[in-house]
């Protein structure tokens, strides 16, 4: 079963940090780079059982930080739905060779507006790649690029706006 790290790059994300770090269920680990926070960022952070690490400007380095072989790369207000949940606690269940060599990508769905309201939601009109191998070399920002081949799985990431 390959087990799952979640990645994700803070920066004074502590309002909007809580509701991601819940809905991380099918990771194993957690592992938050911290870009110099002055909130309670890093507070939040260790109570959800994350590992912390100071950022810096190795952005390479990163990669040798996960515990597990396969990394799930988020951004502070971005939530697993229950679906995706389900899809990645089966994904674990796969064995190693179902999986090597893949990349796969999530959907995204994204609040808008200033209702909140059930229709103030917008899909992403293609999947981002987000679930990949420590071995991935392509990277735009702090999140990988773009793989047109990346495997979409089900269910959505939930974007949120500041709470």
């Amino acid at each position: 079963m390959p087990p799952i790290t979640a990645l994700l790059h803070t920066a004074n994300d502590a309002l909007r940090l809580g509701r991601t770090l819940e809905t991380l269920l099918p990771c194993s680990e957690i592992l938050l780079i911290d870009h110099h926070s002055s909130d309670a960022t890093r507070r939040i952070a260790r109570q959800y059982g994350a590992r912390i690490v100071a950022a810096d400007d190795a952005a390479r380095r990163y990669l040798d930080q996960p515990r597990h072989d396969w990394i799930l790369c988020l951004q502070p207000g971005e939530s697993l739905s229950e679906s995706l949940k389900t899809s990645l606690f089966e994904w674990t269940t796969l064995s190693a060779g179902n999986v090597d060599g893949s990349v796969f990508s999530l959907f995204i769905r994204e609040q808008v507006g200033e209702e909140k309201t059930g229709e103030d939601w917008i899909r992403s009109p293609g999947p981002e790649t987000r679930l990949i191998p420590r071995s991935w070399t392509r990277w735009h920002g702090l999140l990988p690029s773009n793989e047109p081949s990346a495997i979409p799985l089900e269910g959505e990431l939930l974007r949120f706006d500041l709470p």
